[in-house]
């Protein structure tokens, strides 16, 4: 996932010619690739750790709580940390977090402890918050600046393209054929369990291994390339408060809307295999070929999405599509066979403009406070911590993953009455600009 905000800034040190940007362009690019990478293999290690390790649905989905809080408590703190010391200190410093984290899964796996698993990924994603607070400013600075828009829809293709390699090359890896149904794991001795467990654990380590000294060597070739210093302008009239920043209701409905929708996100894609592989009774490793595709289409849908903004208001889209997407979820929950699985790949298709579009409106005419607000608006993607747990709960509770996705069904409808009448400032809005 990638957070596009909208900030001033002023650049020194940049490349003479149009050459020397290339070089540093691709580095930068090849972060979008890799975060992209790392997230999308989460919809294959969810289901390959509830396996080995015996989970429940509520218990597999704190892989994906140990991701996003961590985007949450350090949101703030990676954006302090770069405007002090620097941007490109700060990528330095997020892929060092990342390539430990990576590391950290091969003693996770040697003492087959769920909770290592979930230390190691929290440890990632704290990398990943520097480098998406890093990636996309360097992205428009990186060239000129008539081109600014069409660089950074370039590099962000990258994370649609790793969205489909890491669940098939993650599944061909990661995932192993069943040696034993759950019948047979619960009549197994403690040391025959033991050994199974960690025969199933260690098919992660190369995987992450090798995805921890590809991003250590991208760390060193960051430390030795010469990039532009990026500072963000200052003016002593653009402070805000939180205060005055949430008196603007189509803010405060963006931030609900996008918490509600990063939800949904997490719950349709991380859980995408598990789903499937109940819902339409496939193996895993056929699961990991649509799981790709959903990837796919979550990329293609980004791209339509756009081309279709031309001719429709973004919000009348939005509208559109969480509709859409809450009757493919519908569809999903009830439906039975292989049209669950198209149904969640079309809801993939449906609901990949949310995030910008939720973004762009939700930050639409606050002037000074747009920086805050972009902070809050990124915070609430908190969202992905909590509500797939919510999914689990009653997953488990009524034996069934497809009740579960009555969740991500309410997700939407929160984020069609934001496109509908929640996008709109109301008189709130209208008294603070007349204040100023």
């Amino acid at each position: 996932m990638s957070h596009t905000t909208t900030t001033n800034f002023q650049v020194s040190d940049t490349p003479k010619n149009s050459k020397s940007y290339l070089f540093p362009l691709i580095l930068v690019t090849s972060l979008f690739f890799f975060w992209g990478f790392v997230h999308n293999l989460d919809p294959v290690l969810i289901p390959h750790l509830r396996k080995a390790f015996q989970l429940n649905v509520f218990e597999s989905t704190l892989v994906d709580s140990s991701v996003f809080i961590a985007y949450f408590l350090l949101a703030l703190p990676a954006g302090y940390i770069m405007r002090k010391y620097g941007y490109k200190s700060g990528i330095i410093l997020g892929l060092v977090l990342f390539a430990v984290g990576c590391l950290l899964f091969i003693p996770a796996a040697n003492t087959a402890q769920y909770v290592f698993f979930l230390g190691a990924l929290f440890i990632i994603a704290c990398g990943l918050t520097f480098l998406e607070t890093a990636a996309n400013p360097y992205v428009t600075v990186l060239g000129p600046p008539e081109t600014a828009t069409q660089r950074l829809n370039f590099s962000q293709s990258f994370n649609g393209l790793a969205a489909f390699l890491a669940p098939v090359l993650g599944g061909k890896f990661i995932f192993t054929e069943a040696k034993y149904t759950d019948a047979q794991l619960a009549k197994l001795l403690p040391l025959e369990k033991q050994a199974y467990v960690l025969e199933e654990a260690s098919t992660v380590k190369a995987p992450y291994l090798i995805l921890g000294i590809i991003i250590i060597v991208v760390a060193v070739l960051f430390i030795f390339t010469k990039l532009p210093d990026i500072k963000e302008e200052e003016s002593a009239n653009e402070k805000s408060s939180f205060g005055h920043v949430l008196g603007h209701s189509h803010l405060r409905w963006a931030v609900i809307g996008q918490f509600f929708y990063v939800g949904a996100q997490v719950c349709v894609l991380s859980l995408f295999i598990s789903f499937v592989t109940s819902s339409a009774g496939i193996t895993q490793d056929e699961a990991k070929w649509y799981a790709g595709a959903a990837g796919l289409a979550f990329m293609l849908g980004r791209f339509a999405g756009t081309f279709f903004m031309r001719f429709v208001a973004p919000h009348k889209l939005l509208m559109l599509y969480a509709l859409i997407s809450a009757i493919l979820t519908l569809v999903s929950i009830f439906a039975s066979g292989m049209i669950t699985v198209y149904a969640l790949i079309g809801v993939a298709f449906f609901m990949s403009i949310m995030f910008p579009t939720i973004f762009s409106l939700g930050i639409a005419g606050l002037g000074k406070d747009t920086k805050l607000g972009s902070s809050l608006i990124v915070m609430s993607i908190v969202g992905g911590a909590f509500l797939p747990p919510v999914l689990g709960l009653i997953s488990d509770a009524t034996h069934n993953i497809q009740y579960g996705y009555l969740v991500p069904f309410v997700c939407f409808l929160v984020v069609f009455y934001f496109g509908w009448k929640g996008w709109k400032p109301n008189h709130i809005e209208k008294e603070i600009s007349l204040e100023l």
